[in-house]
């Protein structure tokens, strides 16, 4: 899901297939990854496809957001598209969800600062556009970010609120997004269009590496829970690690979602089809999903007692069903006021823009 996936953007004339294609796969993953949590504690294949998504399916979403992001002042037109695309349909959903848990766990907080579950990822969108123009000023902002990104991890009091310590963690990967546009090496290359077959064995190649370790180290990765260090969500120390070298971990990490981001991006297909089409409705996959999978998680269906491998390819082809169903037409029409609000109503009627 990125902001350019509905109204986030500035209009464009024509689509590129490979983008659209890469934003449904990348959504796709992220309802799996949701969808096969459950299953992890007590099935090592289920934790190594868990890890594998974790690893980069985030990172890859703000590298495409971050490449199709401005880094000039922004205009007015572009102040308002960050409430209406990205603040408005978090505090609308944020609303839904307190409802629901009211009414299925009784939980009485209403507290937007905090997201809930998936909606985080609005506000470090909102986050990245909003730092990205003073970034751009800097020398070397790559390296900024990623200074920034390992050295959160010491401050124990930057935590979830507002989804800071998230936004900050991932910012290299936004960053890398934008300076790849400015590089010009997807088009100067032609890479939206065509992949030459050692780029793309080489992906395949990156894959099957980074499976093979995960297979090899899966009791030392669920030892030290290292699904939380993708997140990039907690402190170092509250994730055991206190040493002054912490922070290697995470750019370590860094550097293994880069790598994958790449691969992912390199062998998504360039051509035009129906996936390309799902994949203008990405957001509606990203925000409608949980409201899916949230009753099946709760339920203790998908609990340790059923784990196996038939059970793990299930929830895989039910969560690309869930996916594809969430982004046909049908449902962008139904759901297009929560959201892709329109929102006129909040602005005050001028001529700027």
């Amino acid at each position: 899901m990125t902001e350019t996936s509905t109204t986030t953007s500035a209009p464009v004339t024509r689509r590129v297939p490979f983008w659209d294609n890469a934003r449904f796969a990348a959504v796709t993953l992220v309802v799996i990854g949701h969808g096969i949590q459950r299953l992890t504690p007590a099935d090592d294949t289920a934790l190594v496809v868990y890890l594998l998504i974790y690893s980069f399916h985030i990172p890859a979403f703000a590298i495409i957001s971050g490449y199709f992001s401005a880094s000039g002042p922004p205009t007015v037109r572009h102040m308002k598209r960050v409430l209406t695309d990205l603040i408005l349909p978090y505090l609308i959903m944020e609303t839904i969800w307190t409802i629901v848990q009211f009414v299925v766990e009784g939980r009485r907080e209403f507290n937007p600062t905090t997201a809930s579950w998936t909606l985080w990822f609005l506000l470090a969108l909102a986050i990245f556009r909003l730092v990205l123009p003073y970034l751009a000023l800097l020398r070397w902002p790559l390296l900024w970010s990623v200074v920034l990104s390992i050295g959160v991890g010491y401050l124990p009091n930057v935590d979830s609120t507002f989804s800071l310590s998230r936004a900050i963690g991932l910012l290299p990967f936004f960053v890398l997004g934008w300076k790849l546009k400015e590089w010009g090496l997807v088009d100067r290359w032609r890479l939206a269009e065509r992949v030459p077959w050692a780029l793309r064995a080489a992906s395949i190649g990156a894959f099957v590496a980074w499976t093979a370790v995960l297979i090899v180290f899966i009791q030392p990765f669920r030892d030290a829970d290292l699904r939380y260090w993708m997140f990039y969500l907690d402190p170092y120390v509250d994730l055991g690690n206190s040493e002054w070298w912490a922070g290697l971990l995470r750019l370590g990490l860094i550097v293994v979602a880069v790598i994958l981001s790449a691969a992912f991006l390199l062998l998504v297909p360039r051509s035009a089809s129906w996936i390309s089409t799902l994949g203008q409705g990405t957001m509606y996959v990203y925000l409608l999903h949980s409201f899916v999978l949230y009753p099946v998680r709760e339920s203790g269906i998908l609990s340790g007692d059923v784990a196996s491998p038939w059970v793990l390819i299930a929830v895989i082809i039910g969560c690309i069903g869930v996916s594809i169903v969430l982004a046909t037409a049908p449902v962008r029409t139904i759901f297009r006021p929560l959201i892709e609000p329109r929102a006129t109503w909040l602005f005050r009627n001028d001529k700027t823009t």
